[in-house]
């Protein structure tokens, strides 16, 4: 055996001194879609295929807007109700920046509390979880009523902090069965809270989990819970899933 590795090693070597072959590169023999090339963008540039859906000016790409004001490059909820995005997603990466009150007023989920939905089904909780005692899986970057975050992350109380979630819409069978479920990956504030979670259900607050056949696109929400949450600098991509193969007849081609 020790003859049988030392010849292998000196054929090795002397493959490497005169460039001959000795082991063939394995490919997978999958004729991928040249990925896209895109500008990642920075802090303050989202990347160029992302949807800005709130650039500090208006509310052009949302519904139910009025009560909320905007001012100063950000927008402060209000009015009656929380606003909803007039396109609809699927599997997306959303990038959201928000600040909960800086004068700190009431306690547990009646402190800056607010939420981010997905298929206006499906929600990350907002909420000033700064040194504020609630239930842990309705604290800041909770999977609401599933999954608290692996860490608290909050900043105090009026300082900007940002959500960067990806999100896996479920997918369901003809006869309306989940085939698979939905997921979120989060980080808040640059750290990893929820670490591609899947989900038993909708996040509600008054019933247990469970999924109900719905479109594969819907909107975004953001809920407006009484408290006067600032949300600044939010941006959408879409996540296409990439083929494994292309069309066959491109494949004989």
């Amino acid at each position: 055996m020790r003859r049988s590795a030392s010849l292998l090693i000196a054929i090795a070597v002397g493959c490497l001194l005169t460039g001959a072959v000795l082991f063939e590169e394995w490919k997978s023999g999958i004729p991928w879609i040249e990925p896209q090339v895109i500008n990642p963008g920075d802090a303050e540039t989202p990347p160029s295929d992302a949807i800005v859906l709130f650039d500090g000016t208006d509310l052009s790409a949302w519904n139910e807007g009025e009560g909320w004001k905007v001012k100063d490059g950000f927008v402060e909820a209000g009015g009656k109700q929380g606003i909803t995005t007039k396109e609809k997603f699927g599997d997306c990466q959303l990038h959201i920046e928000w600040a909960s009150p800086e004068k700190v007023s009431g306690k547990g989920q009646g402190r800056g509390n607010s939420g981010v939905y997905f298929m206006q089904n499906y929600e990350i909780q907002i909420l000033d979880s700064y040194e504020n005692e609630t239930y842990f899986d309705g604290q800041c970057g909770s999977i609401y009523k599933q999954y608290p975050p692996l860490v608290n992350a909050t900043r105090p109380p009026g300082e900007w902090q940002t959500y960067d979630i990806i999100f896996t819409a479920p997918r369901f069978l003809e006869d309306g069965s989940l085939k698979t479920p939905a997921a979120f990956t989060v980080l808040h504030n640059g750290v990893l809270i929820q670490n591609h979670v899947e989900l038993q259900g909708g996040t509600f607050w008054h019933k247990p989990p469970e999924y109900n056949k719905h479109a594969d696109k819907l909107p975004i929400h953001i809920q407006n819970h009484g408290n006067n949450v600032r949300f600044r600098n939010i941006w959408i991509r879409n996540v296409e899933q990439s083929p494994a193969r292309e069309d066959e007849s491109k494949v004989e081609a």
